[in-house]
Parts: structure tokens; C-alpha cells; sequence
């Protein structure tokens, strides 16, 4: 009888250990996946997409700009980048602005970028260069321009991603007949941008 209950019990010991051989040389593999899913880096990051800006160096205007917003960024390593952008805004959100203003930005900077959850990275930049106003006879023509911001991008595939940013740039034009209480040569515009950014 105890021969019986003995060889049940010594052929259940092999079958768990065959298992937990198996399931540990299982969860490695899972785990490179998973770590080479998470570390792939890029070196080129283009982006394009809606844009808009608020128009606070154009006096007694009331609405902003919409136009559209273009980025090259050249990444080293996986946090660190440096972004050249050009954007250019024409039409405005509504009626009621003075003359027919037209903003152009041409801007460099480091960016700072990493993975926040799953699908989901944020990165915050830096951008300095300059800034144009046409249509207003602004002063000077062209204006040193610059801020920071920061925003989101939402991983569509391994190289497509969906782009939200929003930075706050400030420039030096000289207020046309300024308000009292108003800079007559430093503004701030608020900036937003969704779009679609590729990487490799």
C-alpha cells in the first residue's frame, strides 16, 4: 500500500519541476520584448500640425491666429534633442482684428523628452530665434523671440505618433500707440499645436 502512494507522489515531483524549468526560461523572453519595446530610440523626429497663437503685439486685437506649425528635431541618446520649428499664422479665429496681421516664428532649442506611461511620452523645450508680424506695420519688422513649453505624444505605431504642445513665446515689438499700463516693447503669445509626428 505504501509502495502504491509512493509512486504517485514521486511522479508529481518531475512534472512540477519540468513546469517551473519551462515557465522560467518563458518570462525571460517576455521580458526582452518588453525592454526592447521600451528602449527603442530615434534620431530624426519630424512633425506637422495645426497651430495657433495668441496675438497680444497687435493692439486692440481680439482674436488669435490659426496656421500651421512644422518641427525637425535631432535627438541624442533617448532624453536629449535639440528642435528647429517654423510656424506660420494667417487666419484668424474670428472677426474683429485690426488690418490683416500675419505671424511667422523661426525657432531653435534643446528639447527633453522621456516615456511618462505605456503609449504616452512628455518632453518639455526651450525655443529661441525670432519672430515677424506682417500686416501691422509692427516695430522692428522682425523681433528676438523665445520661450519654453512642453507637451505629449501618443505612440499610433512604432514611428507614428499623435503631438499635443503648447509653449508661451515672448517677443519685443513696440506697441503701436500703447494703452496706458501696457510694455510698449515686450508681448507674450500663448501658442498651441496638434498634429502627427514621425520618427526613426
Amino acid at each position: 500500500m505504501k509502495r502504491n502512494l509512493l509512486l504517485p507522489i514521486l511522479a508529481v515531483v518531475p512534472a512540477a519541476l519540468i513546469t517551473l524549468a519551462v515557465s522560467c526560461q518563458a518570462a525571460p523572453i517576455r521580458e526582452k520584448v518588453r525592454t526592447e519595446q521600451a528602449e527603442t530610440t530615434y534620431k530624426y523626429e519630424i512633425s506637422a500640425g495645426y497651430g495657433y497663437t495668441s496675438l497680444n503685439q497687435v493692439n486692440q486685437s481680439r482674436y488669435g491666429l490659426q496656421g500651421v506649425n512644422l518641427s525637425l528635431t535631432r535627438d541624442f541618446g533617448k532624453y536629449f534633442g535639440v528642435t528647429a520649428e517654423g510656424a506660420f499664422y494667417k487666419f484668424p479665429l474670428g472677426s474683429g482684428n485690426p488690418g490683416t496681421p500675419v505671424v511667422d516664428d523661426v525657432l531653435l532649442g534643446p528639447v527633453l523628452h522621456a516615456n511618462i506611461y505605456g503609449k504616452v511620452d512628455g518632453f518639455v523645450h526651450v525655443l529661441l530665434g525670432s519672430e515677424h508680424t506682417g500686416g501691422e506695420n509692427q516695430n522692428p519688422n522682425i523681433s528676438f523671440a523665445g520661450g519654453a513649453g512642453g507637451g505629449l505624444e501618443y505612440r499610433l505605431s512604432k514611428h507614428l505618433f499623435l503631438l499635443a504642445s503648447g509653449d508661451d513665446i515672448e517677443s519685443a515689438f513696440t506697441v503701436i500707440n500703447p494703452a496706458p499700463g501696457d510694455s510698449p516693447h515686450k508681448s507674450r503669445n500663448s501658442r498651441a499645436t496638434f498634429g502627427v509626428a514621425y520618427k526613426f
